[in-house]
Order: C-alpha cells, then structure tokens, then sequence
C-alpha cells in the first residue's frame, strides 16, 4: 500500500487544502494571526500521517499519528476561534466540522490498526469504542467514537 492510497491521509489532506483556500481570503491580520495557525495545524495531521507511513517501526508511525490526532483538535479549536470571530460562515464550519469528524474517526481506526498483523494498512472502516480497547494500553489516547460528534464542537453553529 502506498501513503496516497490510505482514506485516513487523503481527508486529511483535503482538511488541510479547505483550511488554505478559506484562509486565504482573508484580510491581513485575519491571516496573519488566527489564519497561519489554522492553517499550520491542518496541515500538520496529514504531515504527521506522512512521516509515520515512511518511518521504519510501527510503534514510530502510530506515535506520529497520535501527534496528527492532536493536530487534529488543534484545528478544531482554531475554527471554533474562527467561526465566533465571524472569520468562517456556518457552512463553512459546518463542512469541515463534518470532515474532521469523519477524519477523527479514521484517524483512531488507522492508529488501533498499526502494528497488527505486520500491517501498515488502514483498518475496513472499523472504529472501536472504549470497551473493545480496554487492554490496550493505549487506551487514553482514544475516544468513545459510536458517533460521529465525538470531537467537542458546540452544538451552537
């Protein structure tokens, strides 16, 4: 299998791509501020995605996909920045909530997968809730995802 291959990197680089293209029409300061760290976290989950594919070990590659997770919500606190401060419409935000939620989901199947069987491959749409990961001792790092509105966005946009 290769990088361009995996669901899980190609949201993450669509993610990434709608960040860019929304931030780059906005003014100045706009762009400057809130817009550069918006954008430098979107693009970080499928920078991380990428660099944990080409490390040699599983255990370096679903590290870097635990740091793609945290970018993940890195971006999701950037656009609830972005949304209150007027900076995105509701569709807009609505959009990339939905995707991000879709990615997380991804992202935390693509993470439990690593490591097993040898295989660097992503997981046939199996997400796991905290019971079926109750010995695993990563268990912290994941999120009871039987829904899709598992990451915290408020309900108010």
């Amino acid at each position: 299998m290769i990088l361009e291959e995996l669901k899980v990197y190609q949201l993450a680089m669509e993610v990434g791509e709608e960040s860019w293209t929304i931030v780059s029409k906005w003014n100045h300061f706009e762009r400057d501020t809130i817009g550069k760290q918006l954008v430098r976290a979107a693009d970080s989950i499928a920078a991380n995605i990428s660099e944990g594919f080409g490390r040699f070990h599983f255990k370096e590659n679903r590290y870097f996909n635990f740091v793609a997770r945290g970018s993940l919500f890195e971006t999701k606190t950037w656009l609830d920045k972005a949304v209150k401060r007027n900076l995105i419409t509701a569709e807009e935000f609505s959009k990339l909530k939905i995707e991000m939620n879709e990615l997380g989901k991804l992202l935390n199947g693509y993470i439990k997968k690593i490591g097993k069987e040898n295989s660097v491959g992503e997981p046939e749409a199996v997400y796991f809730s905290k019971n079926s990961i109750a010995n695993d001792p990563y268990e912290f790092f994941y999120n009871n995802i039987d829904s899709i509105n598992w990451l915290p966005f408020p309900n108010d946009y």
